[in-house]
């Protein structure tokens, strides 16, 4: 089964007269990388929150964003009175000692530090815990859709190879109209220089034996299917994170692919590269995705 590193969830839950709303965003990455929005009075918890998401996901770019929202009426006292007054004051103080004309002090005093306070208290311990249970279950809506998209993936994965195995398949109907040609077209090169009568057969049949040999393409083959039935027995096996292994794998398929277009030295064998190519880029595109 395969993981896929994109994913989303989304999980919502109650605690007193408090509605806690977690929200997990996942994207591709090689490494793991974290972003989390939390309210003020949660700052400190933060790095408990990065070790629980850093033991769940070993790579991909996270967002985690927390919203705890209150079902009360507004919180009273929001603007520190006394204070507000004395920075009117003094501030009001240091205008008329400049002798400067009037100044709207309020939009600023509402701005400094302290004056008007953000609403946000302590939290308990068993709201934490239900913090962290709410952050759990969103964990597992969100792997829930990983897996979905991982399944999504392996499928694509799969009849890509099978892609690749059928043309490779088709390769060796080729073959003998390949190797006939080379023969045809030394023989032609040797009669243009030398003339049909002075063709030395056996040194002919060297030269023949020596382009064979050179343009053999049976290595590749077999190299090219063992590692498409490789793939294929990675996604077999019951690890999610194996995004890597099949990259190594998919590096070894294309260096076997490019090889056999290089000898091919025949037109429809390199329609069948060609193709092959196509797929592989595909299932490339994918692994990125796969954790």
């Amino acid at each position: 089964m395969l993981l896929s590193m994109t994913g989303f969830g989304r999980v919502k839950s109650l605690w007193k007269n408090k509605t806690i709303i977690v929200e997990i965003r996942s994207l591709n990455s090689k490494i793991f990388d974290l972003r989390t929005k939390t309210p003020q009075n949660y700052r400190n918890k933060e790095a408990d929150i990065r070790k629980i998401l850093s033991e769940k996901f070993e790579r991909g770019k996270v967002d985690l964003v927390l919203d705890i929202q209150c079902e009360t009426d507004e919180p009273e006292n929001l603007i520190n009175k006394v204070l507000f007054e004395k920075y009117y004051r003094e501030l009001n103080q240091l205008k008329n000692n400049l002798g400067l004309g009037e100044v709207d002090f309020f939009q600023s005093i509402l701005r400094l530090p302290n004056v008007v306070a953000t609403g946000e208290e302590e939290f308990s311990e068993e709201e934490w815990s239900k913090v962290l249970l709410t952050i759990t279950d969103c964990i597992k809506e969100l792997n829930d859709y990983r897996e979905k998209e991982g399944q999504s993936i392996e499928t694509d994965m799969r009849f890509r190879i099978q892609h690749i195995e059928d043309s490779l398949s088709k390769v060796p109907g080729y073959e003998p109209e390949r190797i006939q040609r080379v023969k045809d077209r030394l023989r032609e090169n040797l009669a243009q220089y030398e003339g049909k009568e002075k063709i030395d057969e056996n040194r002919f049949e060297q030269e023949i034996i020596y382009f064979l040999e050179k343009m053999d393409i049976t290595e590749e083959k077999h190299r090219l299917s063992q590692n498409c039935a490789y793939f294929m027995e990675e996604l077999e096996k019951p690890e999610k994170s194996k995004g890597r292994k099949l990259g190594f794998i998919t590096q070894e398929i294309g260096r076997e692919i490019n090889t056999l277009g290089a000898k091919a030295n025949h037109a429809a064998i390199q329609k069948l590269v060609i193709s092959m190519k196509d797929e592989l880029e595909k299932i490339k595109e994918q692994v990125a995705n796969v954790l």
